[in-house]
């Protein structure tokens, strides 16, 4: 059995990124327990730019497939 939680999508990362903000501007935890959560923001930050990346990637792929043909652009066959 898997220990690890399912990955979140984008909109519940940013989310959950706020919470733990919210959590550590608040200052009323332990040190290990800010660095804690200090630790899974940093996570999430490179989850939710992984994503970002990622949905990028997809629109530009999209953008050159539906390029139209410039004028001197000719396949040879």
């Amino acid at each position: 059995m898997s220990t690890r939680k399912p990955k979140l999508d984008l909109d519940q990362s940013l989310i959950k990124l706020e919470d733990l903000v919210a959590e550590l501007e608040e200052g009323s935890m332990t040190l290990e327990a800010s660095l804690k959560t200090f630790e899974e923001g940093v996570k999430l930050t490179r989850d939710c730019q992984k994503m970002l990346d990622k949905a990028e990637q997809k629109v530009r792929t999209l953008l050159v497939d539906q390029e139209p043909m410039k004028s001197g652009d000719v396949e040879s066959e």
